[in-house]
């Protein structure tokens, strides 16, 4: 639970470990997603922002750069227009845009950083200008460099999850992304293909149900991620994570 109450969903480690072998985990033929009336992004806005000198080091600036791409990409692609069965006539579901990105370097992140840390370092590039004003679509997207792990609750990144979405406070929304530096955030994937289908999993549910909980959401099953977890496909050049189509009756 975060500190409003409300639960934050997490993605999970890889069942097995990650190891190659590990199977995907399956969906529950019983899952079911149901409005909760909350509100929903019904034109996505991404920015990201990475955390941390390490990050100005040529892999990882390789990385940054590839993950702007991909949000660039995914926002206006079938991705998206699969989640317009999740729309409702105050909030309508159709494809976003990518609105920009950050490179935080004036505060360095410990090797174990907090959610309320993370919620801070976005607040203060916030009131520096350096990331787009926040808007009812808006969700940030931070990411963390390698060897650095967070800690949500009473949970932490590589032991109990490998990514997560919220809102803070009634300030804006956004996304934690850690470093997969675990094979339960691998499984058999290159670290790139890992980060893009987790970022996947999460822009997802900041889409259908950014406040956890509020939006859709099974009460047994969590989010549209949730119920698919792990089970990926690739989408023009790109990793990502399937979804739970209530229409289809399955992962998508």
């Amino acid at each position: 639970m975060n500190a409003q109450g409300r639960p934050i969903r997490v993605v999970p480690l890889r069942e097995g470990g990650g190891l190659a072998t590990a199977a995907p985990r399956a969906a529950p033929a019983t899952a079911q997603l149901t409005y909760r009336g909350g509100p929903l992004l019904s034109a996505v806005e991404v920015a990201t922002v990475f955390w941390g000198a390490a990050w100005s080091e040529a892999t990882a600036q390789s990385t940054a750069q590839s993950l702007n791409a991909f949000f660039q990409f995914v926002v206006a692609s079938p991705y998206i227009d699969q989640l317009a069965e999740y729309g409702t006539p105050q909030h309508p579901i159709g494809r976003g845009r990518y609105v920009g990105t950050a490179r935080v370097t004036d505060t360095a992140p410990a090797a174990t950083v907090t959610d309320a840390a993370i919620r801070q370092m976005i607040q203060g590039a916030l009131t520096r200008n350096a990331l787009p004003a926040p808007t009812a679509n808006t969700v940030y997207f931070a990411f963390l460099p390698p060897g650095v792990t967070v800690v949500a609750g009473s949970e932490r990144s590589c032991q109990a999850f490998c990514g997560y979405h919220d809102r803070s406070g009634s300030d804006f929304f956004y996304a934690v992304v850690p470093y997969p530096n675990c094979a339960g955030c691998l499984g058999s994937l290159p670290p790139l293909d890992a980060l893009t289908s987790v970022c996947s999993h999460e822009l997802a549910e900041a889409i259908t149900d950014p406040v956890p909980g509020q939006g859709w959401y099974d009460d047994a099953n969590g989010e549209i991620g949730d119920i698919c977890a792990w089970q990926n496909k690739r989408l023009g050049a790109y990793e990502v994570q399937l979804l739970w189509s209530n229409r289809a009756k399955g992962c998508v």
